[in-house]
């Protein structure tokens, strides 16, 4: 159900939209800021001193150079293809020592594999950016682009740069699921865990708009308890997912949903979206024909049950038909996938993206 503050928003939202072409000029969107985990790293884990790494073949045996860039995908994550559709290039991963200058003028990645809104997720792995750090590494790119533009164009800069933010599922994969390292679950109840997540997340927006952004896309949680890692330890009947884990899930997306509209609510000049990945991914899990997918229930590289116990190894030889495969690995979708989820939340209707999609969402001039 929609309520009528929904409505009146959707109305005002779309009405923002009317006055712009429907089609994205490449010059409205200059920049694409990534914040996130291993779903859209470009790379950053490259660079520090991780055990979650994509830096060897195959990954990336599809992508322009057949080589791997530390995308966790056969080829192109789902910002790239987003970035294709704004007509922006994929932005430059933060760590790498090459990212400066005029480097920063089409936007930065600051995602990291492992990575999650808690400072302690995904600690086993070793180093890596968490949602905090990377809101720190963004205000050093912010030190860096001070220079090289004035207030004025740095503000309208920044106001009309597209903002990617993809956290929470290394909150439950690499935390709340894993109670043999981490207490969480112990100390809080699903519902707890999820608000809990939910506060610490909604401040770290609130700074990305405080320093400047104005265009947000804050993805769900995709469905957990039906990837080939969770199907492995979980084990349930053939043709279904872990009810468990997606049920606990439900709080934190119905919540994020609620943030973006109060966000836009008590933010005005700003908007902020929210992307119903749960409901895409679902989709292609129950209905994968009409997505061209025949396999959705084990990973294309991996190994032991559902090719999930081990996620894809070093020179590993991946399965042939990768296009119709919707998970790469134990955790990560194929590009055929991405470039769906990309597409539906570039230009998929409300219940996709919400209150408006992306193509709507850039078209706004602030």
């Amino acid at each position: 159900m929609v309520s009528n503050y929904e409505l009146i928003m959707l109305l005002v939202l779309f009405l923002r939209c009317s006055i712009h072409d429907s089609f994205v000029e490449a010059s409205e969107v200059p920049a694409m800021f990534v914040f996130g985990d291993s779903i859209v790293d470009t790379g950053n884990n490259n660079f520090i001193n991780s055990i979650a790494k994509a830096n060897y073949y195959p990954y990336g045996c599809d992508s322009i150079s057949g080589l791997p860039t530390g995308r966790f995908c056969n080829g192109r994550t789902v910002v790239d293809f987003m970035g294709e559709m704004l007509g922006i290039p994929a932005p430059p991963p933060f760590a790498d020592p090459a990212t400066t200058g005029d480097r920063l003028s089409g936007g930065v990645s600051y995602a990291s594999a492992a990575s999650g809104i808690l400072e302690d997720t995904g600690k086993h792995y070793i180093e890596r950016f968490t949602l905090s750090q990377q809101v720190v590494n963004f205000q050093t790119t912010l030190d860096q682009l001070r220079i090289l533009m004035t207030p004025e164009d740095l503000t309208k800069y920044l106001a009309n740069s597209f903002t990617v933010m993809v956290f929470g599922s290394n909150d439950y994969i690499n935390n709340y699921l894993m109670p043999s390292m981490y207490p969480s679950s112990f100390r809080y109840s699903p519902p707890d865990f999820a608000n809990l997540l939910l506060d610490r997340y909604a401040r770290q927006i609130v700074a990305l708009h405080s320093a400047g952004l104005r265009k947000f896309y804050l993805a769900g949680v995709p469905p957990l308890g039906c990837i080939p890692s969770q199907l492995a330890i979980g084990q349930p009947p053939p043709g279904k997912c872990v009810d468990y884990v997606n049920q606990i899930l439900g709080t934190f997306n119905e919540g994020l949903r609620s943030l973006a509209i109060s966000l836009n609510r008590d933010h005005p000049g700003a908007v902020f979206v929210y992307g119903n990945i749960y409901g895409v991914v679902g989709d292609m899990i129950y209905n994968p024909s009409k997505y061209g997918l025949s396999v959705v229930s084990r990973g294309c590289c991996g190994s032991g049950r559902n090719q999930g116990q081990l996620t894809c190894m070093p020179f590993q030889p991946p399965c042939y038909n990768r296009n119709s495969h919707l998970f790469w690995d134990a955790y990560h979708t194929t590009e055929a996938a991405n470039y769906v989820i990309a597409q539906r939340a570039y230009s998929g209707p409300p219940s996709d993206c919400f209150p408006m999609n992306i193509q709507q969402m850039a078209s706004i001039k602030i």
